[in-house]
């Protein structure tokens, strides 16, 4: 039978979730102080060992071997080493057990203190070392407490804290709610191992497909990036390991079930599964799905992109305050401009148009012209583009004229007409305004206008019910 020393041991580990040779070793270093404060010297090492199966203590004491011991608890005669250690000589330091018959009261107190402190630093170490391990994955608590900056989470053995700038904007919490939160960080800390937890960092939402998702979780199908603006909207971005698997597919799942669980565990947040590719155009025009995507241009100095919608497109392809298209950036991580097909038309025209001019000042002054004028502008095409945009107008008499460097310093003295009359846009079926003639006077005397309004006070005066009177 179980002497109540080994009860009271075996209940202490059930209570705390700690291995039994833990609590073992907590109590060992309690007797160790307790027996200190009474029994032995203050400096002597002693040790105490407890039997598990019957639950004995025994106190062992360090003690020098010397011929006439002046101090027993530190000393011992070579007689009495020798009976615990045959081959023991003068000098030597052996281990005698010195078991005492009690314990005071003050020493009693002394090793309760001890083992709840050992007991709570084995808690703490068992929490830190059980959290660590987990850290990066997504665990399941109750809402404990509700303070204004963070938000206390049950998490069994131990609670976390989930900060204010960690939380959702648009979510609501309250008291017993059970909430699946990412395991951000576990410290230590004096009070133990401080948990830190997250409802918004983006990883939560690649752990939540690796729940969902079999072929996530597998590593069939890999999330390359995520962009996420938590209880808003987010992007994915996903591609197939394995041939003849659609990766789009499989995380939307069948009648999109796979998809709403998680927009149901993060409150209603719009969520965007796009393909990604090796190629940086494709994946920009991928990233801003729903938007129809015209042209991409790229500029691998800056980073930057240059992307052309259909002006109907041009507000779905932005998003609601930017939104599209900053979440694009972030997944793809290139800097984005979009602009609208009449915009780059505009800019085009333009530019060939003053690539035209610069041209035709060349000729005029007689300079060879660059390379890539001759190469790349063309003086007709130009002005085609350039007419689209302008109004008609009358055609000039000057000739056309070939840039070619050899005839250019011959034909240095053809002058073009510079200044060129463009008539001001009229709107159509609107009438041509007349011009107010100035310095003729109305017809009719002084007389004739002061009858004219005694007759509209008469009528008015009619109407309201008076007399007529003469005039």
């Amino acid at each position: 039978m179980k002497s109540d020393f080994l009860l009271a041991i075996t209940q202490l580990s059930a209570e705390k979730n700690l291995p039994k040779e833990v609590v073992i070793g907590a109590v060992e270093a309690a007797l160790v102080s307790a027996y200190r404060k009474d029994n032995f010297a203050a400096n002597q090492n002693i040790s105490v060992k407890i039997d598990p199966a019957t639950g004995k203590v025994q106190v062992w004491a360090e003690k020098d071997v010397v011929e006439a011991p002046s101090d027993p608890r530190r000393e011992i005669s070579l007689d009495e080493a020798c009976r615990v250690k045959p081959d023991a000589q003068i000098g030597d330091t052996i281990e005698v057990e010195a078991t005492p018959r009690d314990a005071g009261r003050i020493a009693a107190q002394t090793a309760k203190q001890v083992i709840l402190q050992r007991l709570h630093e084995a808690e703490h170490s068992a929490i830190f070392e059980e959290f660590a391990d987990k850290e990066g994955d997504i665990i399941t608590g109750l809402v404990r407490r509700i303070e204004p900056k963070q938000i206390f989470i049950d998490l069994g053995r131990t609670e976390a804290v989930l900060p204010a700038m960690e939380q959702v904007p648009n979510e609501r919490y309250r008291m017993g709610q059970r909430l699946k939160v990412y395991l951000l960080e576990v410290a230590r800390t004096n009070k133990g191992p401080r948990v830190v937890v997250s409802r918004s960092h983006p990883n939560m939402l690649r752990r939540l497909f690796e729940l969902e998702v079999p072929e996530v979780f597998n590593g069939t199908v890999e999330l390359k990036s995520v962009a996420r603006e938590a209880g808003y909207r987010s992007k994915v971005a996903v591609a197939a390991q394995q041939e003849g698997v659609d990766p789009v597919g499989c995380c939307v799942g069948l009648r999109g079930i796979r998809i709403q669980n998680i927009v149901s565990e993060l409150n209603g947040e719009k969520i965007d599964v796009v393909m990604w590719s090796p190629d940086a155009p494709v994946f920009i025009t991928n990233a801003l799905s729903p938007a129809q995507v015209l042209g991409v241009e790229l500029d691998g100095e800056q980073e930057a992109a240059t992307v052309v919608v259909p002006d109907k497109q041009l507000s779905l392809a932005i998003g609601k305050e930017g939104q599209n298209v900053r979440l694009a950036a972030k997944l793809t991580g290139w800097r984005i401009d979009i602009k609208s097909a009449s915009e780059a038309e505009a800019e085009r025209a333009a530019e060939a148009k003053l690539k035209t001019t610069e041209a035709e000042e060349a000729a005029i002054a007689g300079e060879e012209l660059p390379a890539e004028v001759l190469t790349v502008v063309e003086p007709e095409e130009a002005l085609e583009e350039a007419a689209e945009l302008v109004p008609a107008v009358e055609e000039t008499a000057a000739p056309p004229v070939t840039f070619e460097p050899e005839v250019v310093a011959e034909k240095a003295q053809i002058r073009f007409a510079e200044d060129i009359l463009v008539p001001a846009p009229v709107k159509p079926g609107a009438k041509p305004r007349k011009k107010k003639k100035k310095g003729v006077q109305a017809k009719g005397s002084a007389e004739d206008g002061i009858r004219i309004k005694k007759r509209r006070r008469v009528s008015e005066t009619l109407e309201a019910g008076e007399e007529d009177e003469e005039y």
